[in-house]
């Protein structure tokens, strides 16, 4: 709910009829290492004397912006910054509180968010110590404020110091994720699954170390009297075409008992408003009041690709004798979501249609999660929308994001599947933790319940499959005996299966609940393909070959990946001067698979498929080539799984830092190859084709919700261009639906031909226009005879055509260091085909013609 922001009244006012208002803090803050952390005043004494803190931000925000520490995302940089996350800080603020703030009955510092062990003085006294970054606090302020000048002290203490003396002390410290490779903690000993922060903070497999400290939430003083609104959630108790029923639950927190009147209204996408006027008598504490709403013949959100996206505002006003003393409002969806369970599936039914799930897995938008913006969101989820996925996971391991993200995935259509936040390690089993997630739960389920893009809660990730099957985690239930193991285990039976969904039961009835990704729900083994959700990791983690995509159906796919490097830009503006190949100093840096041994792993696929590397960028290109046909080959076979399958989320769409990594968009957001193959391998008709053991499997794909009438077609060529054999048919595709459509033997399509001197182009035709298109290899890429495409490139603006000569498999624009976004890229194109796309960069088309070379796998030769 977002409490409407008033100006803070000058002049004093009747305490009856005077309305809640907020001051916001924000601004005024100074920060530097508090006073007893000794050690780093004598390491670092300037910023032992006060400097300007931004807030809501951190301290290592402040420090970059003043450059007194160079930029982590740059170079090698990561390591010189590891001192300040280590570090105890203290930022202070004065606030002057004149005679009409002081005359209110109540005075609230609120925090939206600590970063996270921190300890609040207002005027010396102890006011708050604070344990978990996810949580708002609140603080009765008044009885510690006072007339005129008044200092609010905020000490943050790092950490890992904090939490390390338990973790030492400890013989078989919780499993946690990744080691720190900068000696702050001994390997195996990790502080992580200890605190409530977020977990990527701490490093993980593509993102660096940096423990942020500061306030990293707005900070606000609230005034009232003896009422106010102390939540709100508006939940759908009915849905018919012939109307909705809400009920618009609000919480009053009163100092007496009273009556008052609560007033609801829901204004509708098309400007109609229906309202509600509920009497009520309210209890000193804590009481809720439900007004009914009725929205006749209302209009129902939908999920990308499956209709519109109307939204209404909902908003609430708590008045007494016609004077409104609080109100707040929020926006919300009108829909049904059930989760598909019959015979282990696993998939989701929105406004009654089985919806299959496209899409890719989110991590935070940035290292430093206080500097997202909504701005810088958009296009992120802009571009999943256009490359035609309807849905995002929100993975565990990150942050609860801001009501903007949320908001945007509403305005889109984009489903939401959100994690609660834990993203691998072991959480202590204690009943004190849980009371502590408790808390954070039940806020962020009543903060965002009502955005109708979440359509499922889980737990978190991979906890549960870890706990089961992980060799460090069978190792730790082995060192510690039954007895620790069952509590354990016990303690993670009450944090996934009762805590976190008690929360979302409570505060988000319409909206189901996973215990864990991957999981089955705790209704049986977790993480296989007969049941629930699946994170497989054969290939590119287990070093497989990327056919054993092909080899099964799992129930949902919701994390699979494969890496590929960022553009030649990106490296370049993070790499500066220094040299760049696959082991250079600075590339294994920014590559946090296996401690930067992963461009290894990029070279063991490429020499499998793809060919030797002639220099980096080639490297860069074969990289991307890989990702995006790796991928295709999953997604596009999950596809032809339905309805088996029901969902494939691939890991994953974005970076918070320039890195080599498994994402579509780098942090810079140009998009990779598999971003712009996404769009084809998501298009809501496609054509599949898997060629295996000498013969084709064909497999039409529809997610339309009416029988479309089409043509599909595999045509067999020589590399001259000689057509060799076609086959092709009429025919309709059944609405949201996966079709066997032909078997084609290589016998019968080649005509003999040498399987390395011919392809197949395989199409599919909805209403004469081509929607799909594949190209069939019968060997491996490195091993096809692809003759030299003869690629041009013609510019009428910032209009480019390429055109090919001969067959031209997998053509890469690739402007080098010049930041350029071309409409399209990584396509194929027949011979004497073209495609014109439009590029978009702050450089000239003269620039860009002479930045541009075009690469394909045959212009390799």
């Amino acid at each position: 709910m977002r409490l409407s922001v008033l100006p803070l009244l000058l002049c004093a006012v009747p305490a009856a009829a005077a309305p809640v208002t907020t001051m916001l803090l924000n601004d005024g803050w100074q920060a530097r290492i508090a006073p007893a952390d000794k050690g780093a005043l004598i390491a670092h004494p300037r910023e032992g004397r006060p400097f300007a803190a931004h807030v809501p931000g951190s301290i290592q925000q402040d420090l970059l912006a003043a450059g007194r520490v160079p930029d982590p995302f740059n170079g090698l940089n990561e390591g010189a910054i590891q001192w300040v996350g280590s570090t105890g800080w203290e930022y202070r603020r004065h606030l002057r509180i004149t005679p009409a703030i002081l005359a209110r009955d109540h005075l609230d510092l609120v925090l939206d968010g600590l970063d996270t062990f921190a300890t609040v003085t207002i005027n010396g006294h102890l006011s708050l110590r604070a344990d978990n970054a996810f949580r708002r606090w609140r603080i009765p302020a008044k009885p510690w404020l006072r007339l005129g000048d008044n200092e609010v002290v905020i000490t943050f203490a790092a950490p890992v110091p904090t939490v390390q003396p338990q973790v030492l002390a400890a013989a078989h410290p919780l499993p946690g994720n990744y080691d720190s490779a900068f000696g702050d903690e001994p390997k195996g000993r990790q502080t992580s699954p200890y605190v409530r922060k977020p977990q990527y903070h701490y490093g993980w497999d593509w993102g660096p170390r940096i423990l942020t400290i500061g306030i990293w939430q707005p900070v606000r003083l609230q005034a009232w009297d003896d009422l106010r609104i102390d939540r709100t959630r508006v939940d759908q108790q009915a849905l018919s075409d012939v109307e909705a029923r809400l009920g618009v639950a609000v919480h009053v927190r009163a100092d007496r008992a009273e009556s008052i009147t609560v007033r609801a209204t829901a204004q509708g996408p098309d400007g109609s408003i229906v309202e509600g006027v509920q009497q009520a008598n309210v209890a000193e504490g804590v009481t809720r009041v439900t007004v009914p709403l009725i929205i006749p013949h209302p209009q129902r959100w939908q999920p990308a690709g499956y209709g519109a996206q109307p939204l209404y505002r909902v908003a609430v006003a708590v008045e007494r004798d016609g004077v409104r003393l609080d109100a707040a409002d929020r926006r919300i969806g009108l829909r049904t979501v059930e989760l598909i369970r019959d015979a282990g599936a696993m998939g989701f039914r929105v406004n009654g249609i089985p919806i299959f799930a496209k899409g890719a897995n989110l991590i935070p938008f940035d290292a430093f999660p206080a500097r997202v913006t909504v701005a810088a969101m958009r296009p992120l989820l802009q571009a999943a929308r256009d490359a035609n996925m309807n849905m995002l996971r929100v993975w565990g391991g990150g942050t609860y994001l801001d009501d903007g993200f949320y908001d945007l995935a509403d305005e889109l259509g984009l489903m939401v599947w959100q994690d609660f936040m834990f993203g691998g390690g072991v959480p202590p089993p204690d009943p004190a933790f849980r009371a502590n997630v408790a808390a954070e739960a039940n806020e962020q389920v009543e903060r965002l319940g009502s955005h109708p893009s979440i359509v499922l809660w889980s737990g978190g990730n991979e906890i549960l499959a870890g706990w089961d099957n992980w060799s460090d985690r069978k190792a730790f239930k082995q060192a510690v005996g039954p007895d620790e193991q069952e509590r354990v285990g016990v303690g993670l039976a009450l944090l996934f299966d009762r805590t976190l969904r008690d929360a979302v039961t409570a505060g988000a009835p319409g909206t189901p609940y996973w215990a864990n990704s991957p999981s089955d729900d705790y209704q049986g083994p977790v993480d296989t393909d007969a049941a629930g959700d699946r994170h497989f990791w054969d290939v590119w983690s287990g070093s497989k070959p990327v056919e054993r995509y092909l080899d099964s159906c799992p129930r949902f796919m919701s994390e699979y990946g494969f890496q590929g490097a960022p553009e030649l830009s990106t490296i370049k503006a993070f790499a500066g001067k220094l040299p760049l190949s696959p082991d250079s100093p600075v590339m294994r840096a920014h590559q946090k698979f296996l401690a930067g041994e992963g461009n290894e792993r990029l070279l063991f696929y490429m020499r499998q498929r793809l060919g030797e590397p002639k220099d980096f960028p080639d490297f860069v290109y074969l990289s991307q080539v890989e990702q995006a046909q790796a991928i295709a080959m999953a997604a596009l076979h999950h596809r032809a799984c339905r309805p088996v399958t029901m969902g494939s989320l691939f890991w994953q769409l974005n970076d918070v830092w320039p890195v080599i990594s498994w994402s579509s968009i780098d942090h810079d957001g140009g998009w990779k190859l598999l971003q712009y193959e996404a769009r084809r391998f998501f298009t809501p008709q496609a054509i599949v084709a898997e060629h295996r053991d000498g013969a084709t499997r064909l497999a039409l794909v529809s997610d339309g919700t009416e029988p479309l009438a089409a043509h599909w077609r595999v045509r067999a060529f020589d590399m001259m261009g000689q057509r060799l054999g076609q086959r092709d048919a009429d025919v309709t595709l059944a609405p949201l639906s996966a079709t066997e459509a032909a078997s084609l033997s290589d016998a019968d399509l080649f005509a003999g031909a040498a399987p390395a001197a011919s392809y197949a182009i395989a199409d599919l035709a909805v209403g004469g226009r081509e929607v799909s298109r594949t190209v069939i290899e019968r060997l491996p890429p490195k091993d096809m005879a692809y003759p030299d495409p003869g690629l041009t490139a013609t510019w009428q603006g910032n209009r480019l055509t390429v055109t090919a000569r001969a067959l031209a498999r997998a053509i890469m624009l690739d402007f080098g260091a010049v930041v350029a976004h071309p409409s399209d890229n990584g396509f194929d194109l027949m011979p004497g085909e073209s495609r014109t796309v439009t590029v978009a960069s702050a450089m000239t088309p003269a620039r860009l013609a002479r930045a541009l070379t075009l690469r394909s796998l045959g212009s390799r030769r």
